[in-house]
């Protein structure tokens, strides 16, 4: 190995060191080199992304065949940095520290099942892309949580010029990330960490090795700042499409963010609208701080302090002030260092208490519940009342006609009285006019073909109303399920209410008859055998069999003849209760059977919709972390 003089250091600028793919004990080295890097002599390294293509353009004047090969990036330094403290090497390989997981309390763990539940339950209702950000959030809650647990990675995310790479190095203590007036200046995201056992987070992140980093070795910052991943981004606001991309994954993917404002863009519209806004419910991982201080005169910093924070209590991002949640504003210069040491114990705090990627888990579950409220949460009640399904079953009884076949059945049974009471004479000539007429009082087997059309339309009728009932303050994708649900259940229903009524409309045989009938129809032959005997006597005596008394046998024939049509009568009257017992039975059994046929096709199907859609709403009021659910 060859110690680098003085004159290297100053003809070539040092590059903090990258994660060391062998293994080897770098970070030793580098503590008794001191200010000095050990370096090898061996072929130079190609530059495969646009970060190290931009290191080696800052320097014409480099010898190519310098080159460091001890598994190490070299950090260039000035006249001016000669002196700076050298960032060391993050030990990998089976010497490195192995981190325990993420463990999530039990309410984010409840919040969590009930997202999945909910996902699952709505993939058949729902569309890819409205659940896509919550199969998202399932999925990196799950990545982040077979992570480390004692590690928090926070970026530093910035506008052009607001000095967030300057802030990162005075955070680290050490020049990492390049800093100068070329703009963008930072083309990858850079990571340092502050404790072993990190690497599997910085990898998620899709970080590279060479571009992770160690801080300067120093107890006191060490012990302040252990288990932080501090990430460099690059400018949010960069004409390079991929730099941007970068921003937008990575933010994605940590636990918190720090945002990095100047004087001149604190009120930029990009930096509100695109990404502060989007984050309102992230407040709790957020800070925000007010950069380049230096730059303005007397209070003019409290002024703009005042006018940031306003401006973030309009994004909707709460403050934590007074012992609240929310995020923190602070303000310092990073060129000068001035409110670097608040920051750095703020962020040593928070890093401590290692709630943030919890926190930030629950805030994106937070926002992606948010944006399947207009899908759960409608402000409507919702379902079907009994007054919906009682006018459903009436709907379909009126067109089954059950009314109607109430109304036969009543006749019939009077005609069957009649016929059993009648005398029979009566009952002779109404045999003969049945012979000569179709018969009334009978439900035809089969309907007229205008009649089938308005049953079949009325039927149509009552299933669109009971599902636009059922569907009403539903969301969209819920409606149309419901609806489709009725309609699967209407094929052939009405070809099944017309069975029902030929099958359910009358009892086979005759009605039954009340007790009281034998006596009636005694009392009926009684008047027809005095009738009868009367008639006899009387050709009897026009005859001359029988002696001449017409008193008698003219006694008997009036009695019977009166008799009989008044037995008839009484047995009518008596006949009314029953016969109207027996057609409301009638048309009670055929409501019923016309509403179980409609429930079991329609109504059960649109109920297990709606309790589907029931337990999808409870489970996000649990999402909510509410227990009741949501209307």
């Amino acid at each position: 190995m060859t110690a680098v003089t003085d004159e290297d250091q100053t003809d070539h600028t040092q590059d903090a060191v990258s994660e060391d793919e062998d293994g080897g004990p770098a970070e030793d080295e580098a503590e008794k080199a001191g200010d000095a890097v050990d370096l090898a002599e061996d072929e130079p390294e190609e530059p495969d992304d646009e970060h190290a293509r931009e290191e080696d353009r800052t320097d014409d004047s480099a010898d190519s065949s310098d080159a460091w090969d001890d598994g190490l990036i070299a950090r260039r330094v000035t006249d001016a940095a000669a002196a700076e403290p050298v960032a060391v090497v993050e030990t990998r390989g089976s010497g490195a520290q192995i981190a325990e997981p993420l463990a999530y309390d039990g309410p984010l763990r409840s919040r969590l099942d009930a997202l999945r539940e909910l996902v699952g339950l709505s993939r058949t209702r729902l569309d890819s892309r409205t659940l896509a950000e919550a199969g998202r959030v399932l999925d990196e809650a799950a990545a982040r949580r077979r992570l480390s647990g004692q590690h928090t990675v926070v970026a530093i995310a910035g506008a052009t010029g607001s000095g967030k790479s300057q802030l990162f190095n005075a955070l680290a203590g050490v020049t990492i990330s390049e800093t100068g007036v070329r703009r963008p200046t930072t083309a990858a995201p850079i990571a340092c960490s502050w404790s072993d056992g990190a690497a599997s987070l910085i990898e998620r992140l899709g970080i590279p090795p060479r571009l992770r980093r160690r801080p300067v070795q120093n107890a006191e910052m060490e012990a302040q700042l252990r288990g932080l991943v501090l990430v460099d981004l690059p400018d949010h606001d960069s004409a390079a499409v991929q730099h941007r991309e970068h921003v937008d994954r990575i933010l994605d993917l940590v636990d918190a963010v720090i945002w990095v404002v100047d004087p001149e863009k604190y009120a930029d519209a990009m930096l509100h609208e695109r990404y502060l806004r989007p984050m309102a419910g992230h407040a709790e991982v957020m800070f925000v701080v007010l950069n380049q201080i230096d730059r303005l005169p007397g209070e003019a910093t409290e002024q703009v302090l005042d006018d940031l924070r306003r401006l973030l209590d309009e994004d909707g991002i709460a403050l934590g002030e007074y012992g609240e949640p929310g995020a923190t504003v602070l303000a310092l210069s990073a060129l000068t260092g001035d409110g670097v040491g608040e920051l750095r114990e703020t962020l040593g705090q928070f890093v401590t208490e290692r709630g943030a990627p919890g926190r930030r888990i629950s805030a994106d579950v937070d926002a992606a519940a948010w944006r399947l409220r207009s899908v759960y949460a409608t402000g409507r009640r919702t379902g079907l009342s009994e007054e919906a399904r009682d006018e459903f079953a009436m709907q379909l009884a009126d067109a089954v006609g059950a009314t109607a076949a109430g109304e036969a059945a009543e006749r019939a049974w009077l005609r069957n009285a009649n016929r059993a009471c009648g005398t029979p004479w009566l009952r002779l000539w109404r045999w003969h006019q049945d012979r000569l007429e179709p018969p009334t009082g009978r439900l035809p087997l089969r309907a007229p073909a205008d009649e089938e059309v308005t049953a079949r339309q009325r039927v149509e009728q009552a299933v669109r109303t009971v599902a636009d009932r059922a569907s009403a303050g539903l969301a969209p994708p819920w409606a149309q399920a419901v609806r489709e649900a009725a309609a699967r259940g209407s094929q052939g229903l009405p070809e099944a209410l017309d069975e029902l009524a030929a099958r359910a409309g009358l009892p086979p045989g005759r009605p039954p008859r009340p007790g009281w009938w034998p006596a009636a129809v005694f009392a009926q032959a009684s008047m027809t055998l005095l009738q009868v005997v009367g008639g006899l006597w009387l050709v009897g005596q026009i005859a001359g069999f029988m002696a001449p008394n017409l008193g008698v046998p003219v006694l008997l024939m009036v009695v019977g003849i009166i008799g009989g049509p008044l037995v008839e009568w009484s047995c009518r009257m008596a006949a009314r209760g029953p016969a109207r017992r027996y057609g409301t039975e009638a048309e009670r059994r055929l409501r019923e059977a016309a509403a179980g046929c409609g429930r079991a096709r329609v109504l059960d199907p649109v109920a297990a919709e709606l309790l589907r859609y029931r337990e999808v709403r409870e489970q996000y009021g649990r999402v909510l972390g509410v227990e009741a659910g949501v209307r």
